[in-house]
């Protein structure tokens, strides 16, 4: 989806992520990048959409690729670009796109200047791109991370992804970042299903989420609040607080 022409102020922008790796599968490695680009995106004003994760297998990468890239204004993916045989996700996403995969020579350039007279064949691996793409900047590790197009191909390891998506802060067309706030109350979510449906529909804009808990032998439940409109966010949480005390459900304003 195209990001450059002029949209709407109310204009949602919307992301899709990949997350490559047998190991993720496996159980062997637990995914730790979609939460912190979930709020990464959510502050660039861009909503995390949907997430997909793919074995290491060219053919499953190039589908969800080419799936999510028309769906969502932006596809990220993480896993993939390391030095290894195995790192096949360049590879997959240029033959989805229906291009070469290429030395790009400012990758080649970064490297080797890192590197110095340990640069070898496996390292300069991380310097291929699908032909036409852009580096996203790398502080942490200098291989760099790719952009084509509306997909931004980025490394599995949490440290470098973060430091990849600091290098993209406020680069990426959005909307509004979405705002949250959190009501709470020892409760079970079946007394209060009707009330939180009842307070969501009288507020226009906002979106209420229950999110279940047990502890210290009792049930409780978190309500997070969204919305990209402050106002509109602190009159519905009031409400909300409100409407649970008609109810004799005492409510904490924050999480439990």
């Amino acid at each position: 989806m195209s990001t450059t022409a002029a949209a709407p102020a109310d204009r949602i922008y919307t992301a899709a992520l990949v997350v490559i790796g047998d190991e993720i599968l496996s159980g062997r490695t637990q995914d730790a990048n979609t939460a912190y680009l979930a709020k990464w995106l959510g502050v660039q004003g861009i909503r995390l959409r949907e997430v997909r994760v793919v074995a290491d297998d060219m053919a499953a990468i190039a589908d969800a690729v080419n799936a999510l890239r028309v769906a969502h204004d932006y596809l990220f993916t993480t896993g993939g670009i390391g030095p290894t045989h195995d790192d096949i996700t360049v590879d997959a996403i240029a033959a989805a796109l229906g291009v070469a995969v290429v030395h790009h020579p400012r990758a080649v350039a970064i490297l080797t200047e890192h590197y110095g007279d340990r640069i070898n064949d496996a390292r300069l691996r991380m310097a291929r791109v699908p032909d036409g793409a852009e580096l996203i900047a790398n502080p942490r590790t200098q291989a760099p991370g790719i952009r084509i197009g509306n997909v931004f191909i980025m490394a599995g390891v949490p440290a470098i992804t973060r430091s990849m998506l600091a290098s993209l802060d406020g680069q990426l067309p959005g909307g509004l970042p979405v705002l949250t706030r959190t009501i709470a109350a020892w409760t079970y979510e079946s007394r209060v299903a009707e009330l939180l449906a009842s307070v969501e529909k009288a507020h226009d804009g906002i979106q209420i989420g229950s999110y279940p808990f047990w502890r210290e032998g009792k049930t409780g439940a978190n309500f997070v609040l969204r919305s990209v409109d402050r106002i509109t966010l602190d009159t519905t949480a009031s409400a909300l607080i409100a409407a649970l005390a008609d109810e004799g459900i005492e409510a904490v304003d924050g999480e439990l």
